[in-house]
Order: structure tokens, then C-alpha cells, then sequence
């Protein structure tokens, strides 16, 4: 069974760092997409970054150049550096996997599994 497990988030002033972790397990990790979402209660999941197979990246529009997606294919874990942290980044952090080389992060359905998420407060 594909298990994916977030930590790292927490609450933290306007310009302060976190950095999320996805620990998984149960299929093959580095083989596949990976990506990190985000949702706001009432608000559709919002695509965060995404890093493929060959460690290609895309970012966001809002995040460009203060977050950072890697992962550690050894360990089969995906992370999110997150720096210069806005109210606005205040939402629910969730990865993901479509267990596929296809990387979208533009369509939150095409990933069939999830994390519980981390929840990341940012005040002003």
C-alpha cells in the first residue's frame, strides 16, 4: 500500500523557514513524479512545485525563488525548503504521486495519492 507521511510544518513569523518532509514507502520512488500541493479551507488545492523523475523542477508563479522541492531517492523522501514566508503561504501542505512520469502540477486529480498534509501558519 502507497504511503506518503508530511511533517515540518508548524507556525512561524512573515519572513521565517520551514522545510517540509515526505516520507514514503510501498513503490518505487525514484521512478515517478512527485509533487507538493497546498489547499486554504474553501479554496481549490493549489499546485506548489513538482520534481521529476531526472530532478527537473517547476515552481508556482507565487513561490518562485523562495521555495525549494528536492528529493532524496535513497531515503524515498521528497522535501520542501520553504524561505521568505508570506501570511499568504498560510494553507495546508500535502505531496503527492500519481505513481507516473507525467508532471503536472496544474491538475491536483491526476495524483491519486496523498499525504494527511502538514499545516504551515504564517503570521504577519
Amino acid at each position: 500500500q502507497v504511503q506518503l507521511v508530511e511533517s515540518g510544518g508548524g507556525s512561524v513569523p512573515s519572513g521565517g523557514s520551514l522545510n517540509l518532509s515526505c516520507t514514503t514507502s510501498n513503490f518505487r520512488f525514484a521512478l515517478y513524479c512527485m509533487a507538493w500541493f497546498r489547499q486554504v479551507p474553501g479554496k481549490e488545492r493549489e499546485g506548489v512545485a513538482i520534481i521529476n523523475d531526472v530532478y527537473a523542477t517547476k515552481y508556482a508563479d507565487s513561490v518562485k525563488g523562495r521555495f525549494t522541492i528536492s528529493r532524496d531517492n535513497a531515503r524515498s523522501t521528497l522535501y520542501l525548503q520553504m524561505n521568505s514566508l508570506r501570511p499568504e503561504d498560510t494553507a495546508m501542505y500535502y505531496c503527492a504521486t500519481g505513481l507516473s512520469l507525467t508532471c503536472n502540477m496544474d491538475v491536483w486529480r491526476e495524483y491519486n495519492y496523498w499525504g494527511q498534509g502538514t499545516q504551515v501558519t504564517v503570521s504577519s
